[in-house]
């Protein structure tokens, strides 16, 4: 949540910066890039009091380096001492599911060739790609163009960015209580028709002739209605759900893919999204990007199981279903239920669920098959598989 509040919060101060150097003539341009600096000033000085991680000093063998960076990040030297032998245990662990013989270009191939990791995998790529698809960063990449080309002058193109900024950074912080409430699929299958109605109003508006006093109005109002969904939905979900759905043996190298296709992504938008301007016109663009929020909903809804509040043994039951029983799950009993309870308005008792975890599993024996296919290594399907039965019987 940290990731989506200050980051939200970076965007609304480089608004504030365009607003405060706007009349300074030819060199506003420079000041505006150049006001970065402030922020980075600050923040280089708390880097240097940051402790630096303590997992990574025990990778490295650097046992009390990482208690005294322990010691500034609990509040007792008991409470370090814990949590280096806890560190030094997962570590322990994950060099046993992965053999010792394993780097990090085996495990980045390992992201696409085990299944258990391929579905995180894909549930992961699905939900960055879909924070590109949202069009969430047109708005914050463009929006002083995005308002001039309502008919804005350029003090109120970026009086309206920082509107749009505003907004932003306000509605982030409700997702610090929805996204163990409401749930991260729940949020993402909520928010974005709502973003993509949203959108496609505002590049409607921009069919509205341009002397009329509501031109701006209307399409600035239908902006602040998508950032405000997208802040506490689509905005800290992917980074969450990311950082969650991998195995700690292939944590680090899934969340590093994860971040590279939601920035590459970023990057094919900055580069095309001017030239879609000049071709598609405001309304053409925007609608094309009200088109892409229905299919990442239908991605969303297809690949990404729901990780709120789950463990990691549970993660791992929940990947090791194969992708085509999940969709199949959804489009063939998710669907109906959904329409006989909220479209023809029926008491037909809640969703049948595909797995359960009181305390037991439906099936044992597919359970036990579906875990010796998919899992990490032997040993921690071993633990996995004795661990559930053990809780049953």
């Amino acid at each position: 949540m940290s990731w989506q509040m200050w980051t939200a919060f970076g965007i609304f101060l480089g608004t504030c910066a365009n607003l405060a150097v706007k009349d300074t003539g030819a060199i506003s341009w420079r000041l505006q890039f150049g006001s970065a600096l402030l922020p980075a000033l600050p923040l280089l000085l708390g880097v240097y009091f940051c402790p630096e991680s303590p997992r990574w000093y025990i990778k490295k063998g650097r046992y009390t380096e990482a208690y005294q960076s322990l010691k500034k990040l609990r509040n007792t030297e008991l409470q370090a001492a814990r949590d280096l032998y806890y560190i030094h245990a997962q570590l322990s662990m994950e060099a046993s599911l992965t053999n010792m013989k394993t780097n990090y270009i085996t495990r980045f191939i390992q992201l696409f060739t085990i299944p258990r990791v391929r579905r995180a995998t894909l549930a992961s790529f699905t939900v960055m790609l879909a924070q590109q698809m949202c069009g969430i960063n047109i708005i914050a990449f463009y929006s002083s163009t995005v308002f001039s080309q309502a008919g804005a002058s350029v003090t109120n193109a970026l009086l309206a960015s920082w509107g749009f900024g505003l907004v932003n950074f306000t509605f982030a912080w409700p997702a610090i209580w929805t996204i163990d409430t409401f749930g991260r699929r729940s949020l993402l299958l909520f928010t974005f028709p709502q973003m993509a109605w949203t959108l496609l109003a505002a590049g409607l508006c921009y069919l509205i002739p341009s002397g009329s006093s509501a031109h701006l109005g209307l399409v600035a109002l239908f902006i602040y209605l998508f950032a405000a969904f997208y802040s506490p939905g689509e905005g800290p979900v992917p980074f969450t759900y990311s950082a969650e759905v991998f195995p700690l043996s292939h944590r680090e190298v899934g969340m590093s893919w994860a971040v590279a296709t939601c920035l590459f992504w970023a990057a094919v938008l900055s580069i095309t999204f001017p030239r879609m301007l000049d071709a598609m016109t405001p309304t053409g663009a925007f609608g094309f990007y009200a088109g892409l929020n229905l299919i990442a909903f239908c991605l969303i809804f297809l690949f990404v199981p729901e990780t709120k509040q789950r463990t990691l043994e549970e993660l791992d039951y929940i990947f090791a279903i194969p992708t085509r029983r999940f969709m199949s799950h959804q489009c063939g009993t998710v669907l109906p239920w959904w329409f006989q309870t909220y479209v023809f308005r029926r008491k037909i008792g809640e969703c049948p669920a595909l797995w359960s975890f009181d305390g037991h599993v439906d099936n044992d024996k597919e359970y036990i098959e579906t875990i010796r296919r998919s899992s990490v290594a032997p040993d921690e399907r071993r633990r996995s598989v004795v661990g559930k039965l053990a809780n049953k019987f």
